[in-house]
């Protein structure tokens, strides 16, 4: 394999799951146009998904999933340790996802409600970086297989991958979409990083957040945007706190069990 000419050699990745629905990993292994391209750029040393081969002799971790159990953590640093490069890829993995929604309440509750009597080992659900050190962040619920490819592209030779710094509104309108806003419609895109290319917005349901945070955002004025514009409390608080993405902003109206 070449870049302008130079000969690079494949890198050796693993792919890891841990507490989700492996959608970002299914997203990669979807897209078959593209799929052998990927494949021939990396050399894979476990994807469960794709091939029941294993092999820890892997370079690069790509980990899906958000961490709630000791046995995960021990995992997790296992996997970090090995790799010189791990990548969070998903809402679960870089923000506690949906999963956190359980947080509201008490976990011993919870565990009875769910599961009765059986015993189950369950705790609090953490992002990858509460345990370990991340070097890069892919979000996205799922991620986008084009934006996956993207990033490999930028580790494979060195380069650091930089995310968009600007709000999801910005492609909403790039691509002349009407505003959700002017439909009645909830939408976090103003204070929600880009690069999914607006795909709930320009679809009529409105960003929930699933990419987290832009830098610098307006949260004070964009709660207060919300208010005048009719939305409850509780409705703000719900979509606010689906995906834990604006999670220490003291504005964003908290959920209660």
């Amino acid at each position: 394999m070449k870049y302008l000419g130079i000969p690079l050699e494949k890198p050796k990745v693993a792919f890891f799951g841990f507490t989700g629905c492996e959608g970002c990993q299914l997203q990669i292994a979807n897209k078959e146009e593209t799929l052998a391209d990927l494949l021939g750029a990396v050399e894979v040393m476990s994807f469960r998904l794709i091939s029941s081969d294993k092999d820890d002799g892997y370079d690069i971790a790509f980990v899906e999933g958000s961490i709630t159990t000791e046995g995960e953590v021990e995992r997790l640093k296992k996997i970090r340790a090995q790799a010189k490069i791990l990548v969070a890829i998903g809402a679960c993995a870089c923000l506690g996802g949906v999963n956190n929604l359980r947080s509201r309440f008490p976990l011993d509750e919870t565990i009875q409600e769910v599961y009765g009597n059986h015993v189950i080992e369950s705790g609090p659900v953490r992002k990858l970086s509460e345990v370990v050190t991340v070097d890069y962040e892919l979000p996205g619920c799922p991620i986008s297989k084009a934006e996956f490819e993207w990033l490999v592209r930028h580790v494979i030779v060195g380069v650091i991958p930089q995310l968009p710094q600007y709000p999801v509104c910005v492609e909403c309108k790039q691509r002349i979409k009407t505003c959700v806003f002017d439909m009645g419609i909830m939408c976090m895109g103003p204070v929600t990083r880009a690069g999914c290319n607006a795909i709930c917005p320009s679809n009529h349901m409105g960003c929930w957040g699933c990419r987290g945070a832009v830098d610098e955002a307006n949260f004070e004025s964009f709660i207060e945007i919300l208010r005048e514009r009719g939305f409850a409390e509780r409705e703000i608080a719900e979509r606010a706190n689906f995906f834990n993405a604006f999670s220490g902003v003291d504005v964003i109206p908290q959920l209660e069990g």
